[in-house]
């Protein structure tokens, strides 16, 4: 099973341990599915993690922060789109779509009403933390 975790949720996992956002950032971390990403959405991850207001709520260390963030890379699957897509008016959200397809992933993760309004993209499934860690205790 392949999915694309949306930073969203990484940053959550990160914000609250233990959550669901956490319990599929581990999962794919610990391979229990492959987890894929793209450069882009490393590059708005680091990003996001390192505003202000972000770093004010890590309950943390700062190098903790550092090492999930090297342990989530080695345990994904990097690719790099080839096409950009515009499917939604968030561009973020759009570089999300785009590792999905580079990626043939099977589902998108996320936290975004955008992108789970969509539904599904291509087939692909658009679900919840919670959704998709019901998804794989069935698999």
């Amino acid at each position: 099973m392949r999915a694309v975790i949306d930073t969203n949720i990484i940053i959550s996992a990160v914000l609250r341990p233990g959550s669901s956002p956490d319990q599929v950032v581990q999962a794919g971390v610990r391979r229990h599915f492959q987890a894929i990403t793209s450069p882009p959405l490393l590059a708005e991850l680091k990003k996001v993690l390192s505003r202000p207001r972000v770093t004010r709520r890590l309950i943390t260390p700062p190098e903790e922060v550092d090492r999930f963030i090297k342990d989530m890379e080695s345990a994904v699957t990097m690719v790099d789109p080839a096409e950009s897509l515009s499917v939604i008016a968030d561009p973020p959200d759009n570089r999300v779509l785009e590792a999905v397809v580079a990626g043939e992933a099977d589902y998108i993760i996320s936290g975004d009403r955008d992108l789970l309004d969509l539904g599904k993209y291509e087939g692909i499934e658009i679900v919840t933390p919670a959704m998709f860690l019901a998804i794989l205790a069935t698999s």
